[in-house]
């Protein structure tokens, strides 16, 4: 009587639960493989994977409430509100959201690797040092007296970075 019942939601959730991981196995290949292709290290492939996996996890939870019938003015009141809460505290919390965000654009974008010796032309504060690991909010800076500078990464898109050295870390010699 059950299956009876709700045999074409049954079937649906399960086409939507093989298509999403369908689509999230050929996301984290496609992320897997730019990562490779680019240089960059395990851990922020792995992180930009993370994030991929949770948006795709939100976009099924919205159709698998389409399939259970929910109706469209419902949701939409639902994300309104969420989204208004959301946003109260996304304005709290910006500069983090930034942060992650400019890691996730330097992911796919960022013309240094772990190792290069780069130069931050910043008014305020310049810096010449080698990148030490690109992490999701900040990289991490070693300066030539041994130092450890963290530089978040919504600044390291807005600032001019010139490359001194590629991969200083692994040639042992002076910048030239």
């Amino acid at each position: 009587m059950f299956l009876e019942s709700y045999f074409s939601q049954i079937i649906a959730t399960l086409i939507l639960l093989i298509v999403l991981i369908g689509i999230r196995q050929i996301v984290i290949v496609l992320v897997k493989k730019i990562g490779r292709k680019s240089g960059i290290n395990e851990a922020r492939i792995h992180l930009i994977q993370r994030y991929s996996t949770v948006t795709i996890f939100l976009i099924g939870l919205l159709f698998f409430s389409i399939i259970l019938g929910a109706e469209p003015q419902d949701l939409a009141l639902v994300f309104s509100s969420v989204f208004a809460v959301i946003g109260i505290a996304l304005f709290a919390i910006w500069s983090i959201l930034s942060n992650i965000t400019s890691g996730v654009i330097m992911f796919f974008s960022f013309p240094y690797k772990v190792g290069d010796k780069i130069c931050i032309h910043d008014k305020d504060f310049p810096l010449e040092a080698v990148i030490e690991d690109i992490r999701a909010f900040q990289l991490h800076l070693r300066l030539d007296n041994g130092n450890l500078v963290t530089y978040p990464n919504n600044l390291m898109l807005q600032k001019a970075v010139t490359l001194v050295q590629k991969d200083a870390i692994d040639d042992g010699h002076d910048a030239i």
